[in-house]
């Protein structure tokens, strides 16, 4: 039934200063905005090797009501380095969610909440890394 990640949809009161914060953690623009002009009440960004979507909704679209702490899942990014991952958002304004913790050999977690109330969570994954040398050969 589920075939792959196509879009993780984050919330933000403020989707200029997501914008902002996110084009610096992803050294990326969002390449769609909606509206086109004024003020965006939804950005989206396509990131890595299988180009998944992030989207950025302005929280009065949420489909349900905002809590004074972090919810919902966490998805994990697979990065190459957890630590120096989770350090640089430390470093942009997120806080500790879940600090670095290897599961197992080739599997490191960790998660931080970013300045919006949001869970981002980065991980090592040996299996996301193969699935790409497989893709690749």
């Amino acid at each position: 039934m589920l075939r792959g990640l196509t879009t993780v949809s984050f919330f933000a009161d403020d989707v200029a200063a997501a914008r902002d914060w996110y084009t610096e953690v992803l050294g990326i623009d969002p390449y769609f905005t909606r509206p086109e002009e004024g003020p965006a009440a939804y950005i989206e960004y396509r990131i890595g090797d299988f180009q998944h979507e992030l989207g950025i909704i302005d929280r009065r679209f949420a489909p349900h009501a905002a809590t004074e702490q972090p919810a919902g899942q966490v998805t994990y990014w697979h990065v190459d380095d957890v630590d120096a991952g989770f350090e640089r958002l430390l470093s942009l304004g997120a806080t500790v969610h879940d600090k670095p913790t290897t599961r197992g050999p080739g599997f490191v977690t960790a998660s931080v909440v970013d300045p919006f109330g949001n869970i981002l969570g980065v991980m090592f994954n040996q299996h996301y890394l193969d699935t790409v040398d497989a893709k690749e050969a």
